[in-house]
């Protein structure tokens, strides 16, 4: 009886000892840093006292596929793409360049437009291996809480 027990306490010391703690977060963080395409802007308002309302607008257009997002360390390059004045062409609508701020920990992101004196202030609702969803809020009007809420899928690099 007493080997019993002794194997029994020398297998808890062992499932004790041998197993590890798998609790550690191997969350993958992935970069801002890219070149993304807007596929969508959903464009939220909401009254006080009023019926909310949202409306999406989906980049769908040959030229409106053009349009790019380039984030670099700090800084980058917004460029919206239309249709043009003649049929079959394309121009930009929106070429800017711009700084941000990006915290990891908050979501909180500030991109701030050359040659545009407030900045936009929002946060990244996602952010993985192909979509980024960035949501600015527009707080000016104390009457109106606005919203424009991208979705962005990340262009590959070659």
């Amino acid at each position: 009886m007493k080997k019993l027990a002794l194997l029994f306490a020398g297998l808890s010391l062992f499932v004790a000892t041998g197993c590890n703690n798998d609790d550690d977060d191997n969350t993958m963080e992935y970069p801002i840093v890219g070149t993304w395409q807007p596929m969508k802007v959903v464009v939220t308002s909401v009254p006080i006292g009023g019926t909310p309302v949202s409306d999406g607008i989906s980049f769908d257009t040959d030229c409106q596929k053009t349009s790019r997002w380039v984030f670099t360390e700090n800084s980058g390059k917004r460029t919206d793409v239309g249709d043009g004045t003649s049929p079959g062409t394309c121009q930009p609508t929106f070429d800017r360049n711009f700084t941000y701020t990006y915290d990891r920990d908050s979501k909180a992101i500030q991109v701030k437009y050359q040659g545009i004196v407030e900045p936009d202030k929002g946060s990244v609702v996602t952010l993985n291996e192909t979509t980024l969803n960035i949501k600015f809020e527009d707080t000016s009007d104390p009457t109106e809480y606005q919203s424009m809420t991208y979705t962005l899928k990340r262009i590959p690099q070659q």
